[in-house]
């Protein structure tokens, strides 16, 4: 059986939340394919993982017999995610951009699964495994718009993601989310609706070529 681990990471419940509305999708889409498969979910705006702390980022390099209370308790969580990580046939997450960036949970999540001479170095555990970030934003910074060059969503994960991870990255990019709610954006609700269409079916047909490509 496959094993899809399924992240989000926006603050808005449900449909008030374009990455969610989309992850939701593809999760559809996958499960139809993979009925018999697992599901590995962790909302990270629900169920926040411990940001990084002294204790867990030196635990990994102190051998077990010499480790606090502290670091072992910091390490099992890290251990914890990385598992889930590595247990994975594909990854799904959700990244809305919040004030230019990913929200601090997301980066909670990948301080805590990156680990040197494990899941990040030479080889990494988790290398070639397919990741597909659903990177919404209120926005657009698309090439020629007024705030291109300050998406720090796309750049930045697409280098820890397969510069750190060695993950195989693939994007779908929900933009102009704040149209519908902002009067000032209000002649730009065409363009959002355009864009909303065609993450969905991008959800939808990249779920199930990746469901058929690590089919067993």
């Amino acid at each position: 059986m496959v094993t899809l681990l399924h992240i989000d990471s926006s603050v808005f419940p449900g449909e008030a939340s374009a990455s969610r509305t989309v992850t939701n999708a593809f999760r559809r889409a996958w499960e139809e394919q993979h009925p018999e498969g697992t599901v590995i979910y962790r909302d990270l705006a629900a169920e926040p993982v411990p940001h990084i702390t002294a204790a867990g980022h030196t635990a990994g390099a102190t051998p077990a017999s010499e480790r606090t209370p502290e670091q072992s308790a910091a390490l099992a969580v890290r251990l914890e995610l990385i598992t889930e990580l590595e247990r994975a046939d594909a990854v799904l997450i959700g990244a809305p951009m919040y004030n230019f960036s990913i929200p601090s949970t997301l980066k909670a999540w990948l301080d805590n699964v990156i680990m040197t001479g494990r899941t990040s170095g030479e080889r990494p555990s988790a290398q070639g495994t397919p990741v597909t970030v659903v990177a919404s934003r209120g926005g657009s910074y698309a090439p020629g718009t007024p705030r291109e060059g300050s998406d720090f969503v796309q750049n930045y994960l697409s280098s820890v993601l397969r510069g750190s991870l060695g993950l195989d990255v693939d994007f779908i990019v929900p933009e102009l989310t704040m149209a519908p709610r902002v009067p000032a954006m209000a002649e730009l609700i065409p363009l959002y609706e355009v864009s909303r269409n065609r993450a969905m079916q991008d959800a939808i047909t990249k779920a199930k070529a990746l469901a058929e490509r690590v089919a067993p």
